[in-house]
């Protein structure tokens, strides 16, 4: 069976040198056209990383006594304000030991109103001769004493009656409440973390390899891609320390979408510039499949393909195909 013949190199040359003759008289215009010489310009070059949604303060709402959390009023997710009650914990001991300190100044009222009538009966022995002034002095001692000690059972009272109004879990700051590792019922510790709230505002967090520190600066633009379409954020801080061989950026984004935190974000860095050739996006003519533009030659306005990169801001850059001093024809007059 004869097998199909392939085309050959010089066929193929052939037909495209046809292609682009046809083009050629297709895309010729009138003999005034706009012509643009070809110059390398410099181009930003981007690295694609992704961010993490962050906020710009996460405190921790800590338990300052141990006790039973008997409740808790907040979930993830929850807005909350600064100093808000948000959980509470209750020490029993704490009501037996305001008991047996009430009990102790009842009787210490007690001697004290005694001391104070032999006092006052000491005073008027004196007065008649009948006792001693050292027995008085005595006398007048033991009322001090006792009121030196209930002014101390009552300092003691409003340092359990403190502990116990530290119970009451208070939000740090104002903001969004990121997790809530504890459920009422549960016996905490003093210092254990009942609630994380972060607020402040949101940012991008981002790990960049060390390699690109030196060409980030901080107010630098970035791109970034969301879900609701492409956005631009701001360098705002570079952290000095570099952890596992990436430095740390943090991104300022105006109305970002903080509905979940820690979210990834697909974020463009600048991280260098380059030289390339470029051209408006009229000058580029698809036909077939392939890219062509109109260049002035010896020979008059001829087609010639090319093969384009990114375009970006009106202007299509040419990867191969166009070399610098050469002239394009952008379009007709």
């Amino acid at each position: 069976m004869t097998q199909p013949r392939r085309p050959t190199l010089a066929l193929t040359l052939a037909l495209a040198q046809a292609l682009a003759l046809t083009i050629g008289a297709g895309l010729a215009g009138p003999a005034q056209a706009e012509t643009i010489t070809i110059a390398p310009q410099p181009v930003t070059e981007w690295k694609a990383v992704y961010g993490r949604i962050e906020a710009k303060d996460r405190i921790p709402a800590r338990a300052r006594i141990g006790g039973t959390l008997v409740d808790l009023s907040v979930s993830e997710g929850a807005t909350v304000a600064a100093g808000q009650p948000i959980a509470r914990i209750v020490d029993e001991k704490l009501d037996f030991q305001l008991g047996a300190i009430e009990a102790q100044l009842q009787a210490l009222d007690s001697q004290l109103v005694n001391a104070e009538a032999e006092l006052k009966r000491g005073e008027e022995l004196l007065a008649r001769g009948v006792t001693t002034a050292q027995r008085l002095d005595a006398l007048r001692t033991q009322v001090e004493v006792l009121k030196g000690q209930i002014e101390a059972q009552a300092a003691q009272r409003r340092v359990v009656e403190q502990q116990r109004d530290e119970g009451v879990v208070l939000a740090p700051i104002a903001g969004r409440v990121l997790s809530v590792p504890v459920a009422a019922g549960a016996v905490v510790m003093p210092g254990e973390v009942v609630a994380a709230v972060g607020g402040g505002g949101f940012f991008l967090r981002l790990a960049v390899p060390e390699r690109h520190a030196t060409d980030l600066a901080e107010g630098d633009p970035i791109a970034i891609e969301t879900g609701a379409g492409a956005t631009e954020g701001r360098l705002a801080k570079l952290y000095p320390q570099i952890e596992n061989g990436r430095v740390v950026a943090d991104v300022e984004v105006p109305g970002m979408n903080a509905a979940f935190v820690d979210a990834r974000v697909l974020v463009r860095l600048p991280v260098g510039t380059r030289q390339a050739i470029l051209v408006p996006a009229a000058a580029v003519h698809t036909v077939s499949g392939l890219d062509f533009v109109t260049v002035e030659t010896a020979q008059g306005t001829l087609p010639r393909t090319v093969v384009t990169g990114a375009a970006e801001d009106g202007m299509i850059e040419i990867v191969t195909g166009l070399a610098a001093g050469e002239t394009v024809v952008t379009g007709d007059e």
